[in-house]
């Protein structure tokens, strides 16, 4: 288990630059990318003028090992009421030398006056204080990466026969809690694990749909590691532990793999929204 907010801290050395260490305990194929987001968008944070991201878009370059990475923050635009930052993530390779991880880019805002209104349709859902955490509804269950232990998971609907017996839609909804820390006061760590929720739900989304085509003792034909990832901040609830994602990935054609999400509040309001694509590699033998 990680602390989210002191896995996500960057170390300014100047001009810029900045340093991170990635850590294990945040590990699905490697480092989870709304992991490594989470850390870029810090470093931008700690460059701009103003304490709120507007959007947050990045293309995955590489996949990164659990080592130091180098983030270079450069500025785009800077105007009275909004900032352009542009942010590369590298990572030095004695054989490659420094190995593309992610280039990004991230909008920030002042505090601005303007029109209001949220119609957004929310999804049906229990509460999460209603609902069973994922240790609870499966005590023998070992979590396969050690990703899923920094959070307390409440599933919306939870299916005991595995795998189905039949396509089920491509969606997926659950409660997450960060765990040990679950609220951050800094804005930017507090945006950053709503970055992070946004990208996850890309594979979850696409497997009840496939699941029954596959045995239980046998892997997934296929993994999908995202390509992109872009996340719009609408609100923020730096209070509320609990965040739904609300997940679906309505498309796989043509060997890529596309899916959108929305991230709410305990109490249903629309924090933000992200879309992304995949790209499907063949699971080795």
């Amino acid at each position: 288990m990680g602390d989210f907010g002191i896995e996500t801290a960057v170390e300014a050395l100047g001009g810029g630059r900045y340093r991170a260490t990635l850590s294990q305990d945040w590990e699905i194929w490697g480092p989870m990318g709304g992991y490594v987001c989470a850390v870029a968008l810090r470093a931008a944070g700690a460059e701009s003028s103003f304490d709120r991201p507007a959007s947050f878009f990045c293309h995955y370059l590489g996949v990164a090992r659990f080592e130091p990475i180098d983030l270079t923050v450069t500025k785009v635009r800077a105007g009275r009421t909004a900032e352009s930052w542009r942010v590369t993530v590298t990572q030095h390779d004695e054989k490659r030398g420094d190995r593309p991880i992610m280039d990004a880019t991230v909008a920030t805002v002042a505090e601005l006056p303007g029109l209001e209104h949220e119609v957004a349709n929310p999804p049906d859902v229990p509460h999460p204080k209603t609902l069973q955490n994922t240790r609870e509804l499966m005590p023998d269950q070992e979590e396969r990466f050690a990703f899923w232990q920094n959070f307390e998971a409440r599933p919306v609907a939870f299916r005991r026969d595995w795998p189905p017996t039949e396509a089920h839609p491509p969606e997926w909804r659950e409660w997450e809690r960060f765990v040990p820390t679950s609220t951050f006061d800094d804005p930017w760590t507090d945006a950053a694990r709503v970055l992070l929720l946004a990208d996850l739900p890309s594979w979850p989304s696409t497997v009840p749909q496939h699941a029954w085509k596959w045995k239980l003792d046998e892997p997934a034909p296929f993994i999908a590691p995202s390509l992109d990832l872009y996340v719009s901040f609408h609100q923020f609830a730096p209070d509320d532990p609990w965040l739904l994602v609300d997940g679906a990935a309505p498309i796989a054609a043509e060997g890529l793999l596309g899916w959108n999400s929305r991230i709410w509040s305990s109490d249903l309001r629309l924090l933000a929204t992200s879309s992304g694509q995949g790209i499907f590699r063949p699971t080795a033998p």
